[in-house]
């Protein structure tokens, strides 16, 4: 069945046309939820309504046959939000009143309208997230798998939003049978959303960059001033802390608990706590495919070629502006070297003593700049049986694991070198479903499946003993292969849990064995996990040297931070964090949320000095250098949680804390000094 175009959505979905079409199916509205009203005024979408909600979870609510969206490909609905910052949808799919729920997950980009495609193909749960598609923005799964044959319910709804009302027009849902095509010219009720910089085109704040001549004067100073930065005399040559020494050094990173806390060790022997900053790179990309009419200024592609992302991370059509900023102040040759003089200038001057995960690493490495490096993994023989698990049984998996761990020699001899991070939050790890489970509905032939049969058949020797411990007809031979369309019964929980603990064990254990035979010098800091690994994937995780996770709480849980070392036995680092606010023109604060730039700084400061002060923290890095692009990354982001703009401006407010609590995180540590506390308003999480 082909594509279907603007032209013939608009068409067949208005109200003469819909009762003459038989292949779209219009979902109409059922009640009201929530505080929500409607808006008689003229909507700029042809066939939209406007709505106003005042609260999260104000929605709509529909209703429809059970089956109506089972030979259905899309729910699909035109959207524009006349807000200046993000909202985020919710939509949920129910089976019956009280069934299972999926649930679908996006972000709008303000005054730029969308197209909602909902693929219904996600309710299998083996994608956690589908593409960005212009102003619809990271698009994600979450919630149950659900049987569409049973689905007769539907609620549209604000999961998150900004402070105040949000207004946004809509036409009504349709379920689409065939591939709707993506939005390709959007309303712009505003015009461009980026001016000539990078920065949000439509809104005024005091910090906002008004010329080239400002701008290059800018960023020329900075390099000037670039050699005189350095890190404070009580700090070693790599960062660490010269009051207090374990011993002579081993030339490499490593970890020491001195009975009292844990730390890490620098090369010299000097205690070391990791105040990390995440993505230390030429890094604001726009992604702009599908609306390019947003942008003011596009910059030239052979004058500005290195504005133009090459790398393989890149979707759709993307331009830095950042280094479009920097080609403008330094030119053509030679740009890059002196951005990272000036970054690398930036760290030492905000005290910073680590360059984190997704940093333009090599660079570090030749100042003699303390880093970390992230390692990309690619199952090119085993490949992946479930969202981004690899098949662990796989006979080409041990191979996967060499090519994986031969990253690791260009740096295994760097003494600046910390440690590796063997992958960031995995896509299996948000399920609600373990691996063992979302392998079998979603990979009908795998060694991992027949391994799992094996198991089974050990635990249960007969297809008959099998079938009475689970409750339903199951057989080896159907565990081994084939479309698994049983749910599964609480029965089966635990083999589904003992087997995704051996999967893990498998996984993590194989390519850091890997990895050790590469580079045994440096530390293994882990998968940076979100939040408290499972029970059942612990035993994966004891061949860490760090556990790294991403903690966006107002503080790093002391509790959590001690759960996680009473499981593994071993430090914790918080990979990622950050705060941001809605005060210097980016659409979102980020995930934490502060009411403007002094607020954040103060947050900076609590949960900086709160990780250092706990024994088992060794370290807390931010996510990330720069604010992302007003007008989204590759998947939407657009969050405001650097220390440097997209015009390399610096936010003062937020330096001076980290300054402040930098000058001081080692005295916290050793107990010497109480960390810094302060009464914030820490308001709802703003985020995709």
């Amino acid at each position: 069945m082909p594509e279907l175009n603007r032209r013939t959505f608009i068409a067949l979905t208005s109200t003469a046309a819909f009762g003459q079409n038989r292949e779209l199916k219009r979902l109409e509205p059922s009640g009201m939820l929530g505080s929500i009203q409607k808006d008689d005024a003229k909507a700029p979408i042809s066939g939209a309504s406007w709505y106003i909600a005042q609260a999260e979870k104000d929605g709509i609510a529909y209703q429809f046959a059970p089956g109506l969206l089972a030979t259905s490909k899309y729910v699909v609905a035109e959207i524009l939000v006349d807000e200046d910052n993000l909202t985020v949808f919710s939509i949920s799919l129910q089976e019956g009143e009280k069934g299972r729920t999926f649930r679908f997950s996006f972000g709008a980009l303000p005054q730029c309208s969308l197209r909602m495609r909902m693929d219904l193909s996600m309710v299998d749960q083996n994608r956690w997230m589908a593409d960005r598609e212009g102003a619809f923005l990271k698009p994600m799964a979450s919630g149950d798998r659900v049987d569409l044959s049973r689905v007769d319910r539907m609620a549209f709804t604000i999961q998150r939003k900004a402070p105040g009302r949000v207004r946004w027009c809509m036409t009504d849902p349709y379920a689409a049978p065939m591939v709707v095509d993506r939005l390709r010219n959007p309303v712009l009720p505003n015009g461009p959303l980026l001016d000539q910089f990078g920065q949000s085109a439509p809104r005024r704040w005091s910090g906002k960059t008004r010329t080239v001549a400002q701008l290059k004067a800018r960023i020329l100073e900075q390099y000037e001033n670039a050699p005189k930065q350095a890190w404070p005399g009580t700090f070693s040559r790599w960062g660490g802390w010269k009051a207090l020494k374990f011993g002579e050094g081993s030339g490499f990173f490593r970890t020491h608990n001195d009975g009292k806390r844990w730390w890490l060790v620098d090369p010299d022997g000097y205690a070391f706590w990791s105040a990390g900053l995440d993505c230390v790179r030429v890094d604001t990309n726009a992604r702009y495919d599908g609306i390019e009419t947003a942008l003011a200024w596009l910059p030239d592609q052979k004058e500005y070629a290195d504005a133009y992302p090459r790398d393989r991370e890149s979707r759709g059509k993307v331009v830095n502006y950042l280094a479009a900023n920097m080609i403008r102040a330094f030119g053509r040759e030679g740009w890059r070297n002196k951005w990272s003089a000036t970054a690398l200038a930036e760290m030492k001057r905000l005290r910073f003593n680590t360059v984190g995960n997704w940093s333009e690493w090599d660079y570090a490495s030749k100042a003699a700049f303390p880093y970390g490096r992230p390692l990309n993994f690619g199952a090119q023989r085993s490949g992946m049986i479930y969202r981004d698990f690899p098949d662990v049984y796989h006979p080409g998996f041990a191979l996967d694991a060499v090519e994986f761990a031969s990253q690791l020699a260009s740096t295994a001899a760097d003494p600046a070198f910390i440690g590796y991070f063997l992958m960031n939050e995995p896509t299996w790890g948000f399920s609600s479903e373990m691996p063992a489970a979302g392998m079998l509905y979603n990979t009908e032939t795998c060694a991992t499946r027949e391994e799992f049969a094996r198991y089974l058949k050990g635990r249960y020797e007969t297809d008959a003993g099998l079938a009475a411990a689970w409750k339903l007809p199951a057989t080896f031979d159907k565990v081994a292969k084939g479309k698994w369309r049983d749910a599964l019964p609480s029965e089966a929980l635990p083999d589904l849990r003992e087997f995704s603990s051996r999967m893990v064990e498998r996984y993590f254990q194989t390519l850091s064995a890997a990895c050790r035979k590469v580079d045994p010098k440096h530390l293994n800091l882990g998968m940076r996990w979100a939040g408290l690994p499972p029970e059942w994937a612990v035993k994966g995780m004891k061949c860490f040297d760090v556990f790294s996770l991403n903690c966006y709480q107002d503080k790093l849980p002391l509790e959590r931070a001690k759960a996680i070392h009473d499981l593994l036995k071993m430090p914790v680092m918080v990979g990622e964090w950050h705060f941001g606010a809605l005060d210097v023109g980016l659409p979102a604060s980020g995930i934490g949320h502060l009411k403007n730039q002094q607020e954040r700084a103060k947050a900076y400061r609590v949960y900086l000095e709160d990780a250092a002060a706990d024994p088992y923290c060794v370290g807390a890095h931010w996510f990330t250098l720069y604010d992302e692009s007003a007008l989204g990354r590759f998947d939407g982001e657009n969050y405001n949680i650097g220390f440097l703009d997209v015009c390399n401006r610096p936010y003062d407010e937020i330096g001076a804390a980290a300054v402040a609590s930098h000058e001081r995180m080692y005295e916290v540590a050793a107990g010497k000094a109480e960390a810094f506390t302060a009464k914030l308003d820490y308001l709802p999480k703003l985020f995709i």
